[in-house]
């Protein structure tokens, strides 16, 4: 089929999607909606099976440095507009229930064909397809192919007829009947374990989830038991005992729960390891907190000030973290974004460059991009290293590693803008109008009116002060 062809059938999706939205549901009955919500559910199922192709022969074919970014994911998420995360798992399903091709091009069928083959008759959808490919990955090596062609077939068929939630029912039963002893390996261990610290909420608090091992379940046992114990560590109390034994008034007044002592066991081993000067240097700099305020905001004992890592840290913590921990404070004026003071920068001129940049940038300067300003290098902004840059604050911004090398790597192109900010400018093959600069960082930018946003610079026109790869 050429191209022709392929842009004339879209051309008729389109147009047939259009006439659809347009349809006058009013006088329609409630059975009646009930139908067409089922037709329209079940082409809402079909529909990834084509992407599943392309995903595929991207996956096989494409350079994703040709195509402007490090990975596919990366180039998926950005013309896509979509998470790294979602786009990370478009990719795997496609590369479980897509056609596939061996080194010398002979057609495969998918590794989930029974899935992929009622995926494309519309009979299950995405949740269904989350549980089953869960399963699959539960599923040990030993159990043979024949026995997976069978369970796959009986999976399939559950999930045809049941929703998501029996389906799961139906998986974890087989899973404990096929494999009834578990994976209790190191191996298993090491792929499981791991930590996410979530988004910090509208109240400043973040949730901590995930896996440990039996190691550091092993570490933190008596670390909890000492610290976590009643009356240890209670930031309650004026001066909390974090050495010895607590005595018989701070163990009555603790009126904490166990898993708020245990919390504060772990700040008082953070504080500690922070006080203790031995975590060395990360990114040039003693590796501590380093916070972001306004004079203002000092002044007054009010507000929030913002770490490196991104996290909105109250004055009140702030002060009283500054008795316990070896901090970098960087103080700003509110109303000029003039730096007014740089707290123990006089170790090297990079040092305090790196401190004005996480307060400037916070993180990352690349749209979409997440990383945090503990996370980033600095890069120079206006013209490269080696292309005659200069080291100067105003010509510098924090890019992450991979985002770094996409200037030595693609046709990536950064600018200063006359704000200060640093503009990213994509390959034109991935230029579709997304936002060129990132206020990820900022959510208070995005606040803004649209009147008070300064005017941005005309990326047309090339003054110079630009900086791309070869």
């Amino acid at each position: 089929m050429d191209s022709g062809a392929v842009t004339a059938a879209v051309d008729a999706l389109r147009a047939a999607r259009d006439a659809v939205a347009a349809l006058d549901i009013d006088t329609l009955t409630h059975p009646e909606l009930l139908d067409l919500l089922d037709v329209l559910e079940h082409d809402t199922r079909r529909a990834p099976v084509i992407e599943h192709r392309i995903l595929n022969r991207l996956a096989a074919e494409a350079n994703p440095l040709e195509l402007g970014h490090t990975t596919l994911g990366k180039v998926v998420a950005f013309r896509l507009r979509i998470s790294a995360t979602e786009a990370a798992r478009r990719l795997h399903t496609a590369a479980d229930l897509g056609a596939r091709r061996t080194l010398t091009g002979q057609p495969l069928p998918p590794v989930l064909e029974q899935t992929a083959a009622a995926q494309e008759r519309g009979q299950i959808n995405t949740e269904h397809i989350k549980v089953i490919r869960e399963f699959f990955t539960k599923l040990p090596e030993h159990v043979d192919a024949p026995t997976r062609q069978q369970v796959e077939a009986d999976v399939v068929r559950v999930a045809a007829e049941q929703a998501p939630e029996a389906l799961r029912q139906t998986t974890n039963l087989l899973l404990a009947l096929l494999h009834p002893d578990g994976d209790f390996t190191d191996a298993e261990h090491d792929r499981r374990r791991g930590i996410t610290i979530g988004n910090q909420g509208v109240d400043g608090l973040r949730r901590l989830t995930g896996w440990i091992t039996p190691e550091l379940a092993a570490t933190l046992e008596p670390i909890v038991a000492k610290w976590g114990a009643p009356g240890m560590c209670n930031p309650a109390d004026q001066n909390p005992t974090i050495d010895g034994e607590p005595n018989t008034e701070a163990v009555d007044k603790d009126s904490r729960t166990p898993a708020q002592r245990r919390h504060d066991a772990l700040l008082a081993m953070g504080r500690n390891l922070l006080c203790s000067g031995q975590l060395g240097q990360h990114n040039g700099l003693p590796t501590t907190i380093i916070v972001t305020t306004t004079l203002q905001d000092l002044e007054s004992g009010a507000g929030h000030a913002i770490t490196a890592g991104g996290t909105r840290l109250p004055m009140a913590d702030l002060i009283t973290q500054a008795a316990h921990a070896f901090h970098y404070l960087a103080v700003f004026d509110k109303h000029t974004g003039a730096a007014l003071h740089l707290g123990r920068t006089k170790r090297c001129a990079s040092g305090a460059q790196r401190i004005v940049l996480y307060a400037k940038d916070r993180g990352c300067t690349r749209p979409g991009c997440m990383a945090s300003g503990y996370r980033c290098q600095v890069h120079h902004a206006v013209a490269d290293w080696k292309n005659g840059g200069q080291t100067d604050i105003d010509e510098l911004s924090l890019a992450c590693g991979p985002d770094n090398n996409l200037i030595e790597c693609t046709d990536w192109i950064t600018r200063k803008r006359k704000d200060g900010r640093t503009e990213w400018i994509p390959p034109p093959h991935l230029d579709t109008g997304q936002a060129r600069v990132n206020d990820f960082h900022h959510p208070e930018h995005m606040l803004r009116p649209p009147e008070d946003e300064p005017p941005e610079d005309d990326p047309s026109v090339d003054d110079g002060s630009r900086c791309g790869g070869p």
